[in-house]
Formats: structure tokens, C-alpha cells, sequence
């Protein structure tokens, strides 16, 4: 464990309130990116996620453009792209663009899970040419032509007995980093094997992290980009000044995820007053309590300590925050006042 101080950063799903248009939950994205980069966090991440009533977070790429020019010094990238659904110089053009225009500022975060519905999955895979699983198959070769295609260089592409040169952008000065996102230990054993730099999604599953995290580090291999394994941890937090605030306002979300578990109805995310209505079945709330347990949900000093304790049970100095607070019934559609509070008071309890 590095001594170090906690370096906190953002992961935005850019979620959909009840009382807002796809529109209003961009401009609280932005306003929650300048507020991030405002009070110095490290980077602000976006997801990707298709098809779903309550994320408006379907193209990375877009979201990074807007979130990068509303802002100043955070480096901003894709928590993750999920490189299955997208031919990978497609996403290599994109993020070579992105890093051209923001130098020094861009993260590549590549996931190999769907982000989706089999349904939608088809449907992005089929208009990208593909309709099997032959793309998650060559996922690791997929991850080496997009690594190839944004060096400088380029690749050389063979074609009835010629060479073709190939590269996302004719004349790069930089690159993005790079990272390999995962939800079990495949991603973790393939970025030890390529030395690249891992995240755990422990704010998603919340069990295997030390296992996936132990796995990486003991393989770890060396490359030209990195000498030795980086990481850190995400988590869910919601953070008020009260306990029973910070209880109030984490309702919405632990519904919402509760119905993506056991097969419930989807839905744009209650406001708190609409999500203290509903009555969890008692066969689901031993599930609701253990999504709980693993979320940070608190006041500022409870919640700066937790997210120490665990920077320290998992050996990392950095902690990705995903602000999950809800909003009470009249919040202005076009901010989310509570994940922006989040971010503040975290960040003045580590001052």
C-alpha cells in the first residue's frame, strides 16, 4: 500500500431521474464533471450501457468529447467502452480524436461484456457486421489491434500479397492510457499477461475483488508502457450530512439495482419520495441489505473512513467514487444536487 494521500476519482453511468429528459441528465452530467474537476479529482469516467430506461450513457466517445470541453484539468475517459460491440478501428479513430484534442487528459477503459440486453447486443453486433460470439472470442486479439492501430506507427496490413499501412489518426503525438475493465479474473489474467493497467468493477459485484486483484499482481508481466501493475477501486458511494440522509438518498438507487437482479421492471430512477413508497418483498431484502453493506452510504467523516479502510484492504491509493444519491421531488431536472454534494463533502473530509 502506497503511503500516499487517497486519490479520488468519478464513474458516471449518467443516470435518468423520473423527472428528467435525456437532455437534463446530460447538462447534470456536466455539471457534475465541472464540479469533480472543480474540487480536484483525478479522472471522470463514463460507462457504457445500451437499451436501459434509468443510463442515458450509451456512447462513451460522445459523452468524453462533452465532458472533456466542459472541463478544465481531469482526465476523462470510458469506464468502459466494451470493444465487443464496436469494430476495434472504430474505437481506436475515436479515442486517437479525443487524444489529439485533449492531450494528456484521455483514459481507454475496455470492458468485454455486452453492456446490454441479448436483444440490443444482437442488435449493435449485426450493425457492426457481426452476429455471433466470435468477437468476444478474439477479444484479446481485438485489445492488441486497438493498442497497434493508436501507436504512431500504425500496423501494417497484409492484403493479397501486399502491405497496407492502417492508423487511427495520421499523425499522433500521444496516446491514451489504456486499461483492461473486468467483472471476474479473465480480464484480470489478460492485462497481467499484456502489462497493462486493471480495474476490478467491485462497485458492480462487490465480491471477488481481493481474488481478481491477488490474480493480476501475481502474473503481472512488465511491458514498454508499464513497469508494474496499476489499479484502484471503485465503489458505490452516497454521502450527506446526516446518516439518514445519505440513507434517504441511496433508496432510489439500491431499488433500481435491486430490480436489475432478480428480473423486475426497469424504469427511469424514482425520486426518493416515489422510492420510499415501495414495499421490498421480503424474499429480496436480504438481497438489499447486502448491496448495502458494500456501498459507502454515510456522513463525510464515516464515509472518508471507509473509503480509507478500503484503499487499504485492497492496496490501492486511488478510489473511483460512483455517486449514486437520488434527488428529493422538485430538484432542478438539469442538476443532480446530491451526487454533486457527494463529491464535495468527500472531498472536504480529506482536506
Amino acid at each position: 500500500m502506497s503511503t500516499r494521500p487517497l486519490t479520488l476519482s468519478v464513474l458516471d453511468l449518467v443516470p435518468v431521474r423520473s423527472d428528467q429528459s435525456t437532455g437534463d441528465a446530460l447538462a447534470a452530467t456536466l455539471a457534475l464533471a465541472r464540479t469533480a474537476d472543480d474540487l480536484g479529482y483525478h479522472r471522470y469516467w463514463l460507462a457504457e450501457h445500451h437499451n436501459m430506461p434509468a443510463v442515458a450513457a450509451t456512447n462513451p466517445p460522445v459523452l468524453i468529447g462533452m465532458v472533456a470541453g466542459a472541463t478544465s484539468r481531469i482526465r476523462v475517459g470510458s469506464g468502459g467502452v466494451m470493444l465487443p460491440n464496436h469494430a476495434p478501428l472504430v474505437v481506436a479513430e475515436q479515442f486517437a480524436l479525443l487524444e489529439a484534442a485533449y492531450p494528456g487528459r484521455i483514459d481507454l477503459g475496455i470492458g468485454r461484456a455486452p453492456g446490454t440486453d441479448p436483444v440490443t447486443s444482437y442488435a449493435l453486433r449485426h450493425g457492426a457486421g457481426g452476429v455471433s460470439d466470435e468477437a468476444v472470442t478474439r477479444f484479446p486479439e481485438y485489445v492488441d489491434n486497438v493498442l497497434a492501430m493508436m501507436d504512431a506507427g500504425g500496423v501494417q496490413v497484409a492484403v493479397q500479397g501486399r502491405s497496407h499501412p492502417l492508423r487511427a489518426t495520421p499523425l499522433a503525438t500521444s496516446v491514451p492510457t489504456i486499461w483492461l475493465l473486468g467483472s471476474s479474473d479473465y480480464s484480470a489474467r489478460l492485462a497481467a499477461e499484456k502489462g497493462m493497467p486493471y480495474v476490478f468493477a467491485h462497485h458492480f459485484s462487490g465480491s471477488g475483488t481481493a481474488e481478481a486483484l491477488e490474480l493480476y499482481r501475481s502474473q503481472f508481466r512488465p511491458s514498454a508502457e508499464l513497469a508494474e501493475p496499476r489499479t484502484f477501486l471503485t465503489v458505490n458511494a452516497v454521502v450527506a450530512d446526516t446518516q439518514e440522509d445519505a440513507d434517504r438518498l441511496a433508496l432510489p438507487q439500491l431499488l433500481a439495482m435491486l430490480a436489475l437482479r432478480t428480473g423486475g421492471r426497469l424504469a427511469p430512477q424514482q425520486l426518493v419520495e416515489e422510492a420510499e413508497k415501495v414495499e421490498v418483498p421480503q424474499a429480496h431484502r436480504g438481497l438489499l441489505d447486502a448491496m448495502r453493506s458494500r456501498w459507502v452510504i454515510g456522513d463525510p467523516a464515516s464515509a472518508r473512513d471507509r473509503l480509507e479502510m478500503l484503499a487499504a484492504t485492497y492496496g490501492v491509493d486511488e478510489v473511483m467514487v460512483h455517486p449514486v444519491a437520488g434527488s428529493w421531488t422538485g430538484t432542478e431536472p438539469g442538476r443532480s444536487p446530491a451526487r454533486e454534494q457527494t463529491l464535495r463533502l468527500l472531498a472536504a473530509a480529506g482536506a
